[in-house]
């Protein structure tokens, strides 16, 4: 009897509510120890690029050279440096003169081509779909940090997390980057320290 091929498991993590803080959580643990580059070589960014960005799941997305990966490291890291200066007393103005510019630059190219297809949908393309993907991500940060959507931007209160995310919940208290991963670690802990105290008790 055939059996069915398993799911796959994204490689990466995504639901932050915004692309570019997806793009963020590529350096996962950041600014602790166990910090973890999750970009390390090219098959790796074009993977991303697969799994999160706008084109079709068979589009063969080819490894960049070895300076777009680095072109995307130093895009992230940017983008980061924005947003922290944009959450705080200086506002997006506080950001670099050298990273505002490489986001500039980034958000300057081309970016995903949406094509209307003969059935009604809308797919994407782009020369260079790694480029786009990254000309995309800069544009998107440009626009977060400078809308009111910021105010809704967290970092999760997970003590071993340290990704952002777009709070849309309507009260806008929403503590977790998933409730299917720091969340339920928060309440199996509270758990457990709950009933220790009671077995103690």
């Amino acid at each position: 009897m055939a059996h069915s091929p398993a799911p796959t498991t994204p490689r990466f993590r995504s639901g932050a509510g915004r692309l570019c803080l997806d793009f963020l959580r590529t350096l996962r643990l950041r600014g602790m120890d166990g910090a973890t580059e999750e970009l390390p070589t090219p098959e790796a960014l074009a993977a991303w690029v697969a799994q999160l960005g706008p084109y079709p799941e068979d589009m063969n997305i080819p490894a960049p050279a070895q300076d777009v990966l680095r072109q995307a490291q130093r895009l992230r890291e940017a983008v980061y440096t924005l947003l922290t200066a944009a959450r705080g007393e200086s506002g997006p103005a506080g950001c670099p003169p050298e990273d505002r510019a490489l986001l500039n630059r980034a958000a300057a190219g081309a970016p995903p081509v949406p094509v209307l297809d003969e059935d009604g949908s809308v797919t994407y393309t782009a020369a260079d779909p790694v480029r786009a993907v990254l000309t995309h991500i800069a544009r998107d940060a440009l626009d977060l940090a400078t809308s009111a959507a910021l105010e809704r931007v967290r970092a999760c209160a997970g003590p071993h997390c340290a990704a952002w995310f777009l709070d849309t919940s309507r009260p806008g208290n929403r503590r977790w980057c998933s409730m299917g991963a720091c969340g339920n670690q928060a309440k199996k802990s509270a758990w457990r320290t709950k009933h220790a105290a009671g077995v103690a008790g």
